[in-house]
């Protein structure tokens, strides 16, 4: 097992990086890529204090870049963990068009893309693959506040359990991973990307009344878990060949969401 070859995106911080070490640790090749040069630098010294050097490679990958997506497709890799995304938050009804697209086109559209070149790299090559998704407990309920965030991962799950049933006959298996609200500072920075446009004089929501929403799903408990949880998670999911196809963590998230599907049949206008 530890022969496999693992591509994972976004590994320049949080949970990326985490698994990317782990992994490597555990005695996988992992090939870490990265959204800016800086990044690359970063972790390949890290992985050098760690005597990670032989089975840690770093390279850049923006995956909204072709450049890098082209060169990525020479490598040859097992998995593809498509991690790498990006969060813009606020009200739904008030959020700028384009700060929309731009969500959709690096949490869906952009690793549907790289997903689908190494799909047909596979079947090409007459081998089989596997590729994990990292979605978020979002992408099975909507939050107030995260609905443009979420509603990308809700595609990245119907996307994903499509892909599921039709890469069977192929031997490339497709998993999601849901992470809760794990304290990487990435719900953070979703949260201070509201207040980039969002404008007292102008819209009808009021950046108080936004604060106050971010707060109480972030500034308590269970809005800021260890990191460390979800990523022995994922060094463990991710080059498993069996499993979950949906993997909610920590277990009371996944108790609690399965409530929320439950009442929802009954919520009323």
């Amino acid at each position: 097992m530890e022969n496999k070859t693992i591509l994972i995106t976004g590994a320049g911080s949080g949970f990326g990086e985490g698994t990317a070490i782990g992994l490597a640790q555990s005695g996988y090749q992992v090939i870490a890529g990265v959204q800016i040069s800086p990044q690359v630098t970063s972790l390949r010294n890290k992985a050098k204090e760690l005597g990670l050097e032989g089975n840690l490679r770093v390279e850049k990958l923006d995956i909204l870049d072709h450049f890098d997506v082209e060169y990525a497709l020479t490598w040859d890799i097992d998995i593809l963990f498509s991690n790498a995304g990006k969060g813009e938050a606020g009200p739904v009804f008030e959020i700028p068009i384009e700060l929309v697209r731009s969500n959709f086109e690096t949490n869906v559209f952009a690793p549907l893309d790289l997903a689908q070149k190494f799909i047909a790299k596979w079947i090409n090559e007459k081998r089989g693959g596997k590729v994990v998704f990292t979605s978020s407990m979002g992408g099975l309920f909507t939050p107030p506040g995260f609905g443009i965030y979420v509603a990308t991962k809700h595609a990245l799950e119907a996307i994903a359990e499509a892909m599921l049933d039709e890469l069977k006959k192929y031997n490339i298996k497709i998993q999601t991973i849901n992470p809760g609200a794990y304290l990487t500072g990435y719900n953070e920075t979703m949260s201070d990307n509201a207040f980039r446009w969002l404008d007292d004089s102008k819209n009808f929501t009021k950046r108080d009344e936004m604060k106050a929403t971010f707060a109480s799903l972030l500034d308590k408990p269970e809005g800021r878990l260890d990191p460390k949880e979800m990523i022995d998670a994922m060094i463990k999911i991710v080059p498993s060949d069996t499993g979950k196809f949906r993997n909610v963590v920590p277990k009371f998230v996944e108790d609690m969401i399965k409530e929320h599907q439950i009442k929802a049949w009954d919520v009323e206008i």
